[in-house]
């Protein structure tokens, strides 16, 4: 039995842990480029000699490149050129740097796939221009530059307006070659006609009713004259566009509520950065039930629903066909709301068998209405005993709704006074259920006001 437990224990379990990481390191070794090292997360090249002249591409099926999130390499003179298909295979890079090598060129969409990227460092390299293009669609906490031999050009001028826009006071020591081959301070940078564009959006009331068109205008201006855009993230609603120069329009056609609330943005881009103007979508449109089920039992009854309207829908419940008067004890309870749709509960708190029944939820709003209906059943008709009334004892545990008390054993036949009979010291009481438990008040016990419908509301 310790033979046993020394080969499958713990220790056991520990070893063969240790030996898989052992081989995973081992496996993304083998597919580490020359002048790298290289880890399941990491990539780090450094060493000069002999040095790489691509960036580094891990072997094909012989590692997971999806899994590093950083790269490292220092000292690489011969590295000149990021390609577009040279990092798209690190899907989940976040840390690139390169510093101190040769750098001179970064394709325009060499980070397309690199949505997770927030630090590049390219730190002296001999990057002469650079496009804000590479750029725009990452969430980056830092670019350092540092140390480039920048040409002092239009094409830069997004660096200046990036260090001016940015919250941390702390900024970057840039620098750019003028036509004299002097240095001069990005800060001080003054490039005629170069500035950033303006959009504005020309738009009507963008309240609209579900299955209308609407027609939206934009112009743009800047110099360098901008490119115009728009960004209708992800309407469902079929949209056409068309440009020409500094002017747009964008149609939406048979508008699906689905695009309540979404934004539209008309963008102007150039050289040195953008500008959006923006609307919100807003559709009107009539109710709908989405959801209605069979009540749940939680800390309280429930029966749950889902709603999409605008404006807003009155909800009103029926049961067995008569409007249901909400009261303390059953109410509508509205839990999340997501702009145009509504979840939440018909809440009963300790519904018995008089709620049993059929429950219709209406929703309504001034451009239509719609019901659905379910059957609800929280309880069966409690049990009646056809032979002689019980004598209950005191104990406390009784689970009975119906409470017999007895005041000794000396007591008149049980036979006396019905079955329905309750001994009570020495005198006989016929037995009526707990109204609270039934949900009646005690003007209802009268035999000829016996409630058949309503459930318990009071």
């Amino acid at each position: 039995m310790s033979s046993w437990m020394r080969w499958h224990g713990p220790a056991m379990a520990r070893l063969w842990g240790f030996c898989w990481l052992v081989v995973g390191f081992w496996r993304a070794a083998l597919a580490c480029p020359t002048s790298c090292k290289c880890s399941a997360t990491r990539i780090w090249c450094s060493d000069p000699t002999p040095g790489i002249v691509a960036f580094p591409r891990l072997v094909p099926n012989s590692a997971d490149p999806e899994n590093i999130t950083e790269i490292y390499i220092a000292n690489q003179k011969r590295l000149e050129i990021i390609n577009e298909d040279d990092v798209e295979a690190y899907t989940g890079l976040k840390n690139l740097t390169i510093v101190d090598s040769g750098l001179k060129f970064v394709a325009h969409k060499a980070f397309l796939k690199n949505s997770n990227l927030q630090h590049i460092n390219f730190t002296r390299n001999k990057l002469t221009n650079l496009s804000r293009k590479h750029f725009r669609h990452l969430d980056l906490s830092e670019l350092i530059l540092v140390g480039n031999p920048f040409t002092c050009s239009c094409d830069i001028m997004w660096i200046k307006t990036l260090q001016e826009t940015k919250s941390s006071p702390e900024t970057q020591d840039l620098y750019c070659l003028n036509e004299s081959s002097k240095n001069i301070p990005l800060v001080n940078l003054q490039i005629p006609n170069c500035g950033l564009p303006s959009a504005n959006l020309a738009a009507p009331n963008l309240t609209v009713e579900e299955g209308k068109s609407i027609t939206l205008s934009c112009s743009v201006a800047g110099d360098p004259v901008p490119n115009l855009y728009w960004d209708v993230g992800n309407l469902v609603s079929k949209h056409m566009n068309e440009t020409s120069h500094t002017q747009g329009s964008l149609r939406i056609t048979n508008i699906s509520s689905d695009d309540s609330g979404k934004q539209i943005s008309c963008v102007a881009e150039n050289l040195v950065g953008e500008d959006q103007d923006s609307v919100n979508l807003t559709v009107h449109f009539a109710p709908t039930i989405t959801f209605l089920e069979s009540p749940t039992s939680d800390h309280h009854w429930c029966i749950p629903f889902t709603v999409k309207g605008n404006p807003k829908p009155a909800l009103q419940w029926f049961y067995n066909g008569a409007i249901l008067n909400e009261s303390k004890y059953i109410c509508t309870k509205i839990h999340v709301t997501n702009h145009t749709e509504y979840h939440g509960c018909l809440q009963l708190d300790n519904p018995t068998h008089m709620n049993n029944g059929d429950y219709k939820l209406v929703a309504k709003n001034e451009y239509g209405k719609d019901e659905k209906q379910i059957s609800a059943h929280f309880m069966g008709w409690p049990g009646i005993d056809d032979g002689p009334a019980s004598v209950i004892s005191n104990d406390d545990d009784s689970a009975s709704p119906l409470h017999h008390i007895s005041n000794g054993s000396n007591t008149p036949s049980s036979s006396e006074g019905g079955p329905d009979a309750v001994i009570i010291g020495m005198t006989k009481i016929p037995v009526i259920e707990n109204p609270q438990y039934f949900g009646i008040t005690n003007s209802q016990l009268k035999p000829d006001t016996w409630p058949r419908g309503s459930p318990k509301t009071a």
